[in-house]
Protein backbone atom coordinates (compact mmCIF):
# COMPACT_ATOMS: atom_id res chain seq x y z
CA UNK A 1 0.00 0.00 0.00
CA UNK A 2 2.82 2.33 1.12
CA UNK A 3 4.71 1.89 -2.47
CA UNK A 4 1.33 2.51 -4.22
CA UNK A 5 0.74 5.64 -2.59
CA UNK A 6 4.16 7.11 -3.46
CA UNK A 7 4.42 5.19 -6.57
CA UNK A 8 1.36 7.93 -7.56
CA UNK A 9 2.94 10.87 -6.26
CA UNK A 10 3.82 13.60 -8.98
CA UNK A 11 7.66 13.86 -9.42
CA UNK A 12 9.67 16.60 -10.11
CA UNK A 13 10.34 15.90 -13.80
CA UNK A 14 6.57 15.09 -14.32
CA UNK A 15 5.65 18.63 -12.79
CA UNK A 16 8.10 20.64 -14.51
CA UNK A 17 7.00 19.68 -18.01
CA UNK A 18 3.38 19.61 -17.17
CA UNK A 19 4.04 23.19 -16.20
CA UNK A 20 6.33 23.84 -19.71
CA UNK A 21 3.47 22.08 -21.62
CA UNK A 22 1.02 24.56 -20.19
CA UNK A 23 3.30 27.65 -20.91
CA UNK A 24 5.23 26.39 -24.04
CA UNK A 25 3.03 26.20 -27.36
CA UNK A 26 4.78 25.85 -30.88
CA UNK A 27 1.66 27.95 -31.98
CA UNK A 28 3.32 30.88 -30.81
CA UNK A 29 6.97 30.68 -32.31
CA UNK A 30 5.41 32.23 -35.65
CA UNK A 31 4.26 34.82 -33.91
CA UNK A 32 7.87 35.94 -32.86
CA UNK A 33 9.34 34.83 -36.09
CA UNK A 34 7.83 36.73 -37.91
CA UNK A 35 8.70 39.98 -35.74
CA UNK A 36 12.85 38.50 -37.32
CA UNK A 37 15.57 40.35 -34.74
CA UNK A 38 13.06 42.61 -32.75
CA UNK A 39 12.39 39.41 -31.59
CA UNK A 40 14.99 39.01 -29.18
CA UNK A 41 14.01 42.22 -27.43
CA UNK A 42 10.42 40.60 -27.02
CA UNK A 43 12.05 37.29 -25.83
CA UNK A 44 14.25 39.25 -23.18
CA UNK A 45 11.73 41.33 -21.91
CA UNK A 46 9.44 38.44 -21.54
CA UNK A 47 11.82 36.82 -19.86
CA UNK A 48 13.23 39.24 -17.60
CA UNK A 49 10.82 41.18 -16.55
CA UNK A 50 7.69 38.55 -16.93
CA UNK A 51 9.14 34.89 -16.64
CA UNK A 52 11.23 35.04 -13.75
CA UNK A 53 9.34 37.44 -11.33
CA UNK A 54 6.24 34.84 -11.95
CA UNK A 55 8.38 32.03 -11.48
CA UNK A 56 10.19 33.31 -8.28
CA UNK A 57 6.79 34.65 -6.80
CA UNK A 58 4.80 31.74 -7.66
CA UNK A 59 7.99 29.37 -6.33
CA UNK A 60 7.31 30.88 -3.07
CA UNK A 61 3.63 31.54 -2.69
CA UNK A 62 3.14 27.55 -3.96
CA UNK A 63 5.91 25.89 -0.93
CA UNK A 64 3.85 28.28 1.63
CA UNK A 65 0.33 26.91 0.21
CA UNK A 66 1.87 23.38 -0.67
CA UNK A 67 -0.89 22.04 1.49
CA UNK A 68 -3.68 23.51 -0.59
CA UNK A 69 -5.21 22.91 -3.73
CA UNK A 70 -6.46 26.04 -4.67
CA UNK A 71 -3.59 27.60 -6.39
CA UNK A 72 -3.88 31.14 -6.91
CA UNK A 73 -7.37 30.92 -5.34
CA UNK A 74 -5.88 30.28 -1.77
CA UNK A 75 -2.73 32.79 -2.19
CA UNK A 76 -4.72 36.02 -3.13
CA UNK A 77 -7.66 34.52 -0.42
CA UNK A 78 -4.96 34.84 2.27
CA UNK A 79 -3.91 38.26 0.93
CA UNK A 80 -7.20 40.33 0.44
CA UNK A 81 -9.52 37.93 1.26
CA UNK A 82 -12.00 35.39 -0.62
CA UNK A 83 -13.61 37.53 -2.60
CA UNK A 84 -10.41 38.70 -5.07
CA UNK A 85 -8.88 35.21 -4.49
CA UNK A 86 -12.10 34.01 -6.44
CA UNK A 87 -11.87 37.02 -8.53
CA UNK A 88 -8.12 35.92 -9.54
CA UNK A 89 -8.90 31.95 -10.17
CA UNK A 90 -11.83 33.14 -12.17
CA UNK A 91 -9.40 35.09 -14.45
CA UNK A 92 -7.27 32.22 -14.57
CA UNK A 93 -9.54 30.36 -15.59
CA UNK A 94 -12.02 31.90 -17.91
CA UNK A 95 -9.00 33.48 -19.91
CA UNK A 96 -8.21 29.56 -20.57
CA UNK A 97 -11.67 29.08 -22.59
CA UNK A 98 -10.80 31.71 -24.52
CA UNK A 99 -7.43 30.56 -25.37
CA UNK A 100 -8.72 26.90 -25.90
CA UNK A 101 -9.92 27.72 -29.49
CA UNK A 102 -6.59 29.23 -30.34
CA UNK A 103 -4.17 26.66 -29.46
CA UNK A 104 -6.71 23.81 -30.79
CA UNK A 105 -6.77 25.85 -33.95
CA UNK A 106 -2.83 25.35 -34.34
CA UNK A 107 -3.16 21.81 -34.15
CA UNK A 108 -5.88 21.87 -36.63
CA UNK A 109 -3.70 23.31 -39.18
CA UNK A 110 -0.73 20.87 -38.18
CA UNK A 111 -2.82 17.75 -39.15
CA UNK A 112 -4.24 19.70 -42.32
CA UNK A 113 -0.79 19.52 -43.59
CA UNK A 114 -0.22 16.29 -42.08
CA UNK A 115 -3.03 15.02 -44.47
CA UNK A 116 -1.45 16.34 -47.38
CA UNK A 117 -4.45 19.37 -47.54
CA UNK A 118 -2.64 22.97 -46.39
CA UNK A 119 -6.01 24.67 -47.69
CA UNK A 120 -7.64 23.35 -45.11
CA UNK A 121 -5.66 25.38 -42.07
CA UNK A 122 -7.90 28.58 -43.30
CA UNK A 123 -11.77 26.73 -43.69
CA UNK A 124 -13.48 27.92 -40.48
CA UNK A 125 -16.13 24.63 -40.20
CA UNK A 126 -13.27 22.21 -40.37
CA UNK A 127 -11.46 24.54 -37.87
CA UNK A 128 -13.82 24.63 -35.78
CA UNK A 129 -14.91 21.21 -35.72
CA UNK A 130 -12.10 20.11 -35.47
CA UNK A 131 -11.49 22.21 -31.97
CA UNK A 132 -14.76 20.81 -30.34
CA UNK A 133 -13.89 17.17 -31.40
CA UNK A 134 -10.23 17.13 -29.91
CA UNK A 135 -11.50 19.60 -26.88
CA UNK A 136 -14.33 17.01 -25.74
CA UNK A 137 -11.32 14.52 -26.19
CA UNK A 138 -8.96 15.88 -23.50
CA UNK A 139 -12.11 16.33 -21.37
CA UNK A 140 -12.84 12.96 -21.52
CA UNK A 141 -9.19 11.72 -20.60
CA UNK A 142 -8.91 14.53 -17.51
CA UNK A 143 -11.48 12.69 -15.97
CA UNK A 144 -9.40 10.17 -15.27
CA UNK A 145 -7.54 11.84 -12.81
CA UNK A 146 -4.23 13.30 -12.16
CA UNK A 147 -2.26 10.33 -12.63
CA UNK A 148 -3.31 9.06 -16.11
CA UNK A 149 -3.34 12.85 -16.53
CA UNK A 150 0.29 13.99 -15.96
CA UNK A 151 1.27 10.53 -17.65
CA UNK A 152 -0.31 11.73 -20.97
CA UNK A 153 0.54 15.47 -20.23
CA UNK A 154 4.32 15.05 -19.92
CA UNK A 155 4.85 12.33 -23.14
CA UNK A 156 2.64 14.87 -25.05
CA UNK A 157 5.02 17.48 -23.83
CA UNK A 158 7.93 15.43 -25.21
CA UNK A 159 6.83 14.27 -28.56
CA UNK A 160 4.28 16.87 -29.30
CA UNK A 161 6.70 19.97 -28.31
CA UNK A 162 10.00 19.07 -27.38
CA UNK A 163 10.72 16.68 -30.87
CA UNK A 164 9.15 18.79 -33.12
CA UNK A 165 10.69 22.19 -31.91
CA UNK A 166 14.11 20.31 -32.26
CA UNK A 167 13.32 19.00 -35.45
CA UNK A 168 12.77 22.49 -36.78
CA UNK A 169 16.10 23.77 -34.89
CA UNK A 170 18.03 21.04 -36.51
CA UNK A 171 16.20 21.86 -40.23
CA UNK A 172 16.88 25.48 -39.12
CA UNK A 173 20.94 24.04 -39.34
CA UNK A 174 20.68 22.26 -42.14
CA UNK A 175 19.18 24.82 -44.20
CA UNK A 176 22.20 27.02 -43.55
CA UNK A 177 24.75 24.51 -44.53
CA UNK A 178 23.23 23.46 -47.72
CA UNK A 179 23.31 27.27 -47.93
CA UNK A 180 19.38 27.90 -48.69
CA UNK A 181 18.28 31.58 -48.88
CA UNK A 182 17.92 32.96 -45.25
CA UNK A 183 14.42 34.71 -44.64
CA UNK A 184 15.43 37.08 -42.08
CA UNK A 185 17.54 38.87 -45.07
CA UNK A 186 15.79 39.23 -47.55
CA UNK A 187 14.26 42.57 -46.41
CA UNK A 188 12.39 44.22 -49.48
CA UNK A 189 12.83 47.71 -50.28
CA UNK A 190 10.21 49.33 -47.79
CA UNK A 191 10.53 50.12 -43.94
CA UNK A 192 7.95 47.74 -42.37
CA UNK A 193 7.94 46.76 -38.46
CA UNK A 194 10.84 44.83 -38.54
CA UNK A 195 13.06 47.11 -40.73
CA UNK A 196 14.49 50.35 -40.89
CA UNK A 197 15.76 52.46 -43.61
CA UNK A 198 19.60 53.23 -43.39
CA UNK A 199 21.29 55.11 -45.59
CA UNK A 200 18.49 54.76 -48.31
CA UNK A 201 18.53 50.75 -47.48
CA UNK A 202 16.62 48.74 -45.45
CA UNK A 203 18.20 47.13 -42.37
CA UNK A 204 17.65 44.49 -39.67
CA UNK A 205 15.90 46.56 -36.48
CA UNK A 206 16.86 44.81 -33.15
CA UNK A 207 14.67 47.04 -31.24
CA UNK A 208 10.58 47.96 -32.00
CA UNK A 209 9.57 51.14 -33.54
CA UNK A 210 7.95 52.99 -30.24
CA UNK A 211 6.50 55.76 -33.07
CA UNK A 212 3.54 54.67 -31.96
CA UNK A 213 2.01 52.12 -29.55
CA UNK A 214 0.44 50.02 -31.95
CA UNK A 215 3.96 48.89 -33.23
CA UNK A 216 4.19 47.33 -29.33
CA UNK A 217 0.65 45.81 -29.13
CA UNK A 218 2.74 42.26 -30.11
CA UNK A 219 4.18 41.92 -26.42
CA UNK A 220 0.76 41.70 -25.11
CA UNK A 221 0.44 38.39 -27.28
CA UNK A 222 3.92 37.51 -26.80
CA UNK A 223 3.72 37.71 -23.61
CA UNK A 224 0.80 35.33 -23.09
CA UNK A 225 3.07 32.65 -24.90
CA UNK A 226 4.95 32.78 -21.45
CA UNK A 227 2.42 33.03 -18.76
CA UNK A 228 1.18 30.09 -16.58
CA UNK A 229 4.06 28.87 -14.77
CA UNK A 230 1.88 29.10 -11.84
CA UNK A 231 -1.25 27.34 -13.08
CA UNK A 232 0.44 23.71 -11.78
CA UNK A 233 1.01 24.67 -7.80
CA UNK A 234 -2.42 23.37 -7.12
CA UNK A 235 -0.96 19.91 -7.79
CA UNK A 236 2.00 20.62 -5.26
CA UNK A 237 0.19 18.79 -2.98
CA UNK A 238 0.66 15.76 -4.53
CA UNK A 239 4.55 15.52 -4.76
CA UNK A 240 6.10 13.50 -2.41
CA UNK A 241 7.75 16.84 -1.01
CA UNK A 242 6.15 20.04 -2.17
CA UNK A 243 8.09 22.01 -0.10
CA UNK A 244 11.51 21.52 -2.11
CA UNK A 245 10.04 19.69 -5.22
CA UNK A 246 7.92 22.71 -6.14
CA UNK A 247 10.32 25.15 -7.17
CA UNK A 248 13.11 22.91 -8.90
CA UNK A 249 9.91 21.94 -10.93
CA UNK A 250 9.15 25.72 -11.62
CA UNK A 251 12.76 26.48 -12.45
CA UNK A 252 13.30 23.89 -14.62
CA UNK A 253 10.05 24.53 -16.59
CA UNK A 254 11.51 27.95 -17.13
CA UNK A 255 14.59 26.98 -18.12
CA UNK A 256 13.14 24.81 -20.94
CA UNK A 257 10.31 27.45 -22.03
CA UNK A 258 13.07 30.03 -23.04
CA UNK A 259 15.53 27.89 -25.20
CA UNK A 260 12.78 26.16 -26.87
CA UNK A 261 10.72 29.62 -27.86
CA UNK A 262 13.91 31.56 -28.98
CA UNK A 263 15.94 29.04 -31.08
CA UNK A 264 12.20 28.08 -32.50
CA UNK A 265 11.09 31.39 -33.20
CA UNK A 266 14.63 32.21 -35.00
CA UNK A 267 14.38 28.88 -36.83
CA UNK A 268 11.10 30.10 -38.49
CA UNK A 269 13.02 33.02 -39.09
CA UNK A 270 15.89 31.59 -41.22
CA UNK A 271 13.26 29.73 -43.54
CA UNK A 272 10.54 31.95 -43.92
CA UNK A 273 9.99 35.56 -45.03
CA UNK A 274 8.34 37.46 -41.89
CA UNK A 275 5.70 39.04 -44.76
CA UNK A 276 5.22 35.09 -45.65
CA UNK A 277 4.67 34.16 -42.62
CA UNK A 278 1.12 32.71 -41.37
CA UNK A 279 0.63 33.60 -37.71
CA UNK A 280 -1.52 30.23 -37.44
CA UNK A 281 0.05 27.67 -39.06
CA UNK A 282 3.94 29.33 -39.78
CA UNK A 283 5.21 26.06 -38.06
CA UNK A 284 3.97 23.43 -40.47
CA UNK A 285 4.67 26.30 -43.37
CA UNK A 286 8.50 26.46 -42.26
CA UNK A 287 8.32 22.59 -41.80
CA UNK A 288 6.65 21.86 -44.94
CA UNK A 289 9.38 24.15 -47.30
CA UNK A 290 12.35 22.64 -44.60
CA UNK A 291 11.44 18.88 -45.44
CA UNK A 292 10.78 19.43 -49.47
CA UNK A 293 14.17 20.99 -48.99
CA UNK A 294 15.82 17.67 -48.12
CA UNK A 295 13.31 15.21 -49.73
CA UNK A 296 11.70 14.16 -47.10
CA UNK A 297 8.29 15.49 -47.77
CA UNK A 298 6.87 12.34 -46.00
CA UNK A 299 8.22 13.50 -42.54
CA UNK A 300 5.32 16.08 -42.60
CA UNK A 301 2.45 14.11 -41.41
CA UNK A 302 4.76 12.40 -38.74
CA UNK A 303 5.19 15.65 -37.70
CA UNK A 304 2.30 16.45 -37.60
CA UNK A 305 0.93 14.06 -35.62
CA UNK A 306 3.45 14.67 -32.83
CA UNK A 307 2.10 18.24 -33.13
CA UNK A 308 -1.35 17.40 -32.65
CA UNK A 309 -0.82 15.26 -29.43
CA UNK A 310 1.79 17.85 -27.91
CA UNK A 311 -1.42 20.44 -28.00
CA UNK A 312 -3.65 17.79 -26.43
CA UNK A 313 -0.77 17.70 -23.65
CA UNK A 314 -0.79 21.51 -23.14
CA UNK A 315 -4.67 21.71 -23.30
CA UNK A 316 -5.25 18.77 -20.62
CA UNK A 317 -2.39 20.44 -18.40
CA UNK A 318 -4.36 23.97 -18.66
CA UNK A 319 -7.97 21.66 -18.19
CA UNK A 320 -7.40 20.19 -14.40
CA UNK A 321 -5.16 23.19 -13.11
CA UNK A 322 -7.87 26.23 -12.69
CA UNK A 323 -10.96 23.85 -12.84
CA UNK A 324 -9.32 22.46 -9.35
CA UNK A 325 -9.23 26.31 -8.00
CA UNK A 326 -12.73 26.91 -8.79
CA UNK A 327 -13.52 24.06 -7.38
CA UNK A 328 -12.25 24.82 -3.94
CA UNK A 329 -14.56 28.29 -4.26
CA UNK A 330 -17.17 26.33 -4.55
CA UNK A 331 -16.18 24.46 -1.53
CA UNK A 332 -15.98 28.11 0.45
CA UNK A 333 -19.52 28.33 -1.04
CA UNK A 334 -18.73 31.48 -3.27
CA UNK A 335 -20.03 29.28 -6.13
CA UNK A 336 -23.20 26.46 -6.38
CA UNK A 337 -23.14 23.69 -4.22
CA UNK A 338 -23.67 21.29 -7.52
CA UNK A 339 -20.39 22.99 -9.11
CA UNK A 340 -18.72 21.04 -6.11
CA UNK A 341 -19.04 17.65 -7.52
CA UNK A 342 -16.40 15.74 -8.40
CA UNK A 343 -15.86 11.68 -10.05
CA UNK A 344 -14.49 8.98 -8.40
CA UNK A 345 -10.96 10.31 -9.18
CA UNK A 346 -11.38 13.81 -8.06
CA UNK A 347 -12.23 15.47 -11.12
CA UNK A 348 -14.47 18.83 -10.80
CA UNK A 349 -16.90 17.22 -13.24
CA UNK A 350 -19.45 19.76 -13.53
CA UNK A 351 -16.91 22.69 -13.76
CA UNK A 352 -15.16 20.14 -16.56
CA UNK A 353 -18.26 19.81 -18.44
CA UNK A 354 -19.63 23.39 -18.05
CA UNK A 355 -15.72 24.63 -19.56
CA UNK A 356 -16.49 22.03 -22.38
CA UNK A 357 -19.57 23.67 -23.26
CA UNK A 358 -18.21 27.46 -23.28
CA UNK A 359 -15.60 26.03 -25.28
CA UNK A 360 -18.27 24.67 -27.57
CA UNK A 361 -19.48 27.41 -28.04
CA UNK A 362 -16.63 29.90 -28.84
CA UNK A 363 -15.13 27.39 -31.34
CA UNK A 364 -18.41 27.91 -33.76
CA UNK A 365 -17.23 31.44 -34.65
CA UNK A 366 -14.72 30.03 -36.52
CA UNK A 367 -17.60 28.62 -38.87
CA UNK A 368 -18.38 32.47 -39.15
CA UNK A 369 -15.04 33.90 -39.12
CA UNK A 370 -13.42 35.55 -42.14
CA UNK A 371 -9.98 36.68 -41.50
CA UNK A 372 -8.43 33.99 -39.28
CA UNK A 373 -5.33 35.30 -38.46
CA UNK A 374 -6.96 38.46 -36.75
CA UNK A 375 -9.47 36.50 -35.54
CA UNK A 376 -6.53 35.00 -33.70
CA UNK A 377 -4.76 37.89 -32.26
CA UNK A 378 -8.15 39.24 -31.31
CA UNK A 379 -8.86 36.43 -29.16
CA UNK A 380 -5.06 36.39 -27.91
CA UNK A 381 -5.21 40.01 -27.04
CA UNK A 382 -8.53 39.06 -24.94
CA UNK A 383 -7.00 36.44 -23.26
CA UNK A 384 -3.95 38.48 -22.22
CA UNK A 385 -5.55 41.80 -20.77
CA UNK A 386 -7.74 39.10 -18.62
CA UNK A 387 -4.67 37.04 -17.51
CA UNK A 388 -2.59 39.98 -16.70
CA UNK A 389 -5.48 41.32 -13.87
CA UNK A 390 -4.66 38.00 -12.30
CA UNK A 391 -1.15 38.23 -12.34
CA UNK A 392 -1.24 42.09 -10.96
CA UNK A 393 -3.39 40.32 -7.99
CA UNK A 394 -0.63 37.49 -7.74
CA UNK A 395 2.44 39.86 -7.08
CA UNK A 396 0.09 42.11 -5.04
CA UNK A 397 -0.44 39.24 -2.78
CA UNK A 398 3.07 38.03 -2.73
CA UNK A 399 3.77 41.56 -1.27
CA UNK A 400 0.85 41.42 1.58
CA UNK A 401 1.39 38.39 2.67
CA UNK A 402 5.24 39.07 3.49
CA UNK A 403 3.82 42.03 5.25
CA UNK A 404 0.72 40.42 6.87
CA UNK A 405 2.01 36.66 7.79
CA UNK A 406 6.06 37.36 8.62
CA UNK A 407 5.98 34.10 10.29
CA UNK A 408 4.04 32.11 7.95
CA UNK A 409 6.47 28.82 6.90
CA UNK A 410 7.98 29.31 2.99
CA UNK A 411 10.23 26.34 2.42
CA UNK A 412 11.42 28.45 -0.63
CA UNK A 413 11.82 32.65 -0.43
CA UNK A 414 12.48 34.93 -3.10
CA UNK A 415 15.95 36.02 -2.21
CA UNK A 416 16.93 39.26 -0.92
CA UNK A 417 14.54 39.41 2.27
CA UNK A 418 11.40 42.18 1.99
CA UNK A 419 13.99 44.73 -0.09
CA UNK A 420 13.87 41.20 -2.70
CA UNK A 421 9.90 40.74 -2.73
CA UNK A 422 9.45 44.38 -3.58
CA UNK A 423 11.93 44.28 -6.28
CA UNK A 424 11.32 41.17 -7.84
CA UNK A 425 7.07 41.41 -7.46
CA UNK A 426 7.21 45.08 -8.05
CA UNK A 427 9.58 44.43 -11.68
CA UNK A 428 6.89 41.85 -12.43
CA UNK A 429 3.79 44.32 -11.30
CA UNK A 430 4.65 46.93 -13.30
CA UNK A 431 5.92 44.95 -16.72
CA UNK A 432 2.55 43.26 -16.11
CA UNK A 433 0.58 46.45 -15.63
CA UNK A 434 2.53 47.62 -19.05
CA UNK A 435 1.73 44.76 -21.26
CA UNK A 436 -2.22 45.27 -20.01
CA UNK A 437 -2.11 48.42 -21.64
CA UNK A 438 -0.69 47.50 -24.93
CA UNK A 439 -2.68 44.51 -25.25
CA UNK A 440 -5.45 47.59 -25.84
CA UNK A 441 -3.75 48.93 -28.94
CA UNK A 442 -4.29 47.30 -31.86
CA UNK A 443 -1.42 45.81 -33.65
CA UNK A 444 0.06 47.42 -36.80
CA UNK A 445 1.43 44.19 -37.91
CA UNK A 446 -2.02 42.95 -39.29
CA UNK A 447 -5.05 44.16 -41.41
CA UNK A 448 -7.58 44.75 -38.05
CA UNK A 449 -9.61 47.05 -40.24
CA UNK A 450 -11.75 48.95 -37.66
CA UNK A 451 -9.44 49.80 -34.62
CA UNK A 452 -12.38 51.18 -32.76
CA UNK A 453 -14.11 47.76 -32.98
CA UNK A 454 -11.06 46.11 -31.85
CA UNK A 455 -10.39 48.54 -29.03
CA UNK A 456 -14.13 47.80 -28.12
CA UNK A 457 -14.29 44.08 -28.11
CA UNK A 458 -10.85 43.92 -26.08
CA UNK A 459 -12.52 46.55 -23.51
CA UNK A 460 -15.69 44.89 -23.48
CA UNK A 461 -14.42 41.28 -22.93
CA UNK A 462 -11.88 42.52 -19.90
CA UNK A 463 -14.34 44.43 -18.11
CA UNK A 464 -17.37 41.93 -18.41
CA UNK A 465 -14.86 39.13 -17.35
CA UNK A 466 -12.97 40.98 -15.07
CA UNK A 467 -16.19 42.31 -13.30
CA UNK A 468 -18.14 39.12 -12.90
CA UNK A 469 -17.16 37.56 -9.94
CA UNK A 470 -17.88 40.49 -8.26
CA UNK A 471 -21.46 40.90 -9.85
CA UNK A 472 -22.01 37.14 -8.68
CA UNK A 473 -20.76 37.90 -5.37
CA UNK A 474 -23.13 40.55 -4.99
CA UNK A 475 -26.06 38.46 -5.77
CA UNK A 476 -25.02 35.75 -3.42
CA UNK A 477 -24.89 38.02 -0.48
CA UNK A 478 -28.47 39.69 -1.40
CA UNK A 479 -29.55 36.21 -1.49
CA UNK A 480 -28.38 35.39 1.40
CA UNK A 481 -29.58 38.40 3.95
CA UNK A 482 -33.50 38.14 1.43
CA UNK A 483 -32.89 34.37 3.04
CA UNK A 484 -32.47 35.38 6.32
CA UNK A 485 -34.62 37.92 6.79
CA UNK A 486 -38.29 36.67 7.17
CA UNK A 487 -39.30 40.13 6.44
CA UNK A 488 -38.03 40.30 2.77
Amino acid sequence: MEKKTKSSKVSTTSLAFMTAAGIISLRGLPMMAAEEMTMFFYIAFATILFLIPASLVSAELGSAYAGKSGGVYDWVSGAFGKNFGFCAIWLQWIQNVVWYPTVLAFAASAVAYGIGKPELAGNGVYTGLFIIVFYWLATFIAFAGTKILSKVTSWGFLVGTILPGAVVIILALVWLILKKPVGFEDMGTAENAVTVIRNGHPSLRWLPSVSNMSNLSFLAGIILLFAGVEVQAVHASEMENPRKQYPAAVFLAAVIVFALFTFGSLAISIVVRSSHIQIESGLMQALDVMLRAINMKWAISILAVCIAFGTLGGVMSWITGPSHGLLQTAKDGLLPEKMTATNKNGAPFIILIIQGLIVTVLACLYFILKDVNVAFFLLSALTAAVYIVMYLLMYAAAIRLRISKPDMERPYKVPGGMTGMWLVAGIGFLAALFVFIVAFFPPSQLPIGNPAFYVCIVAAGTIVFTGFPFVLERVRRKKISGTGNPAQ
